[in-house]
């Protein structure tokens, strides 16, 4: 199941407090500005900066 649209919208990064995209795979949501991405699993995306990958 994908991101609902209205979630991706109000969801911000929590370190920079920018927007967010979903990954082009759909299994995490990326942060440009940061250059991190925040997994989801189990559809529920965690949004911990220590948990975040950098790309």
């Amino acid at each position: 199941m994908a991101i609902d649209k209205e979630l991706l919208d109000i969801l911000a990064c929590p370190k920079c407090k920018g927007d967010l995209h979903l990954s082009e795979k759909g299994d995490g949501l990326i942060c440009d500005a940061c250059k991190l991405m925040y997994e989801i699993k189990d559809d529920i995306p965690i949004m911990l900066v220590d948990e975040a990958k950098k790309i």
